[in-house]
């Protein structure tokens, strides 16, 4: 597929740059993840049919298939989508503030810092799982501020932003391993399946809240995008070009903060897939620039098949879906590190 740029002008006279490729990436990964969704939704124990999963969705299936899709299945692949999403366009963000393919939440520590605020609630609250999921997001945002502050001097960098994430990670993570070694056997199990990340036994408690959130975040960082994009060539020019840098960063990275503590809070920290869902949508649209919108799709079409092969791939044994994003990530990690080091990039 040609990369191709079409100006297309509107009745009122304003032109439009038209980027058809990433526009047919967009479109692609959006019906890949529909499908993959509903595939996903006539997937277990019952399996349905894909035409009578959509006849359900319509409203004309039968009342076993109306209960097992919508009270069962449907909230389990929407909150799916929707954290796929959020960790993609979170990913995208980070990556192109700190202008580093490793500036992901992974890596700077708002997974872990959303874990230890979880654990905290588990293991000396014994909380429910909606005080979990709000420990989880007050943690995300605690350890997103954290690292902001101290990577502040006369402006935030790239590069000392990933510093100071990848610290602020290390610290959290000893603090969880503290708060594991004194809970007792219960409170630790708990602990463990929430870490690993899964999307099993979620219900619309789940989808609401997150569901609201994205509908805020999102117009919001693509209203400011523009500005995201001039701040890419560098802050002296995009303060040339009018951008008020700091206030676009730090509004982008509390966006991208609560992105990914929402989705950690809805799903657990599932690995990996807030660093390559930007990565492998700026390789298939073959763009310049923070690609937030396929970055966005592809997080929601990846987590999605990762949850049907985690449901598949052992047979009747499930896995957590943070289990195959995190082997898929791995994986790509290693593989992003040796091509960087080739580059001489790192």
């Amino acid at each position: 597929m040609k990369t191709t740029n079409r100006a297309v002008r509107t009745p009122g006279g304003l032109s439009i740059r038209l980027d058809v490729r990433a526009l047919t990436v967009v479109l692609s990964l959006a019906v890949a993840a529909l499908v993959a969704g509903v595939v996903l939704i006539g997937t277990g124990d019952f399996p349905i049919p894909p035409a009578d999963v959509l006849r359900t969705l319509a409203g004309r299936g039968d009342p076993g298939q109306e209960f097992i899709v919508n009270e069962l299945r449907l909230p389990r692949v929407l909150v799916g989508l929707l954290v796929g999403a959020s960790l993609g366009l979170g990913g995208a963000l980070f990556q192109s503030i700190s202008r580093n393919p490793l500036g992901s939440p992974d890596v700077l520590g708002l997974g872990q810092g959303a874990t230890a605020g979880a654990l905290t609630v588990i293991v000396l609250f014994s909380g429910s799982a909606g005080q979990v999921a709000l420990g989880a997001l007050v943690g995300g945002l605690v350890t997103g501020s954290a690292i902001y502050v101290l990577a502040w001097k006369r402006g935030v960098h790239g590069y000392r932003l990933v510093l100071v994430g990848i610290g602020v990670s290390a610290i959290a993570t000893a603090v969880n391993g503290y708060l594991l070694t004194k809970s007792d056997i219960v409170d630790a199990a708990r602990a463990v399946v929430w870490m690993t990340g899964s999307l099993d036994g979620r219900d619309w408690n789940q989808v609401w809240p997150l569901l609201a959130l994205t509908a805020v975040l999102v117009p919001l960082v693509l209203v400011n995008s523009r500005g995201l994009r001039m701040m890419e060539m560098g802050d002296d020019v995009s303060c040339a070009l009018g951008v008020r840098v700091e206030r676009v960063r730090l509004l982008l990275m509390v966006a991208a903060v609560l992105l990914t503590a929402s989705a950690t809070a809805a799903a657990g920290p599932v690995a990996f897939v807030a660093l390559t869902a930007p990565q492998l949508a700026r390789r298939l649209t073959r763009s310049p620039g923070p690609n937030l919108v396929p970055s966005l799709c592809m997080g929601a079409a990846l987590l999605v098949v990762a949850d049907w092969v985690a449901q598949r791939a052992l047979g009747a044994e499930q896995l957590p879906v943070g289990v195959v994003t995190g082997v898929l990530g791995g994986v790509y990690l290693l593989w992003l590190l040796v091509t960087e080091r080739k580059a001489g990039r790192i």
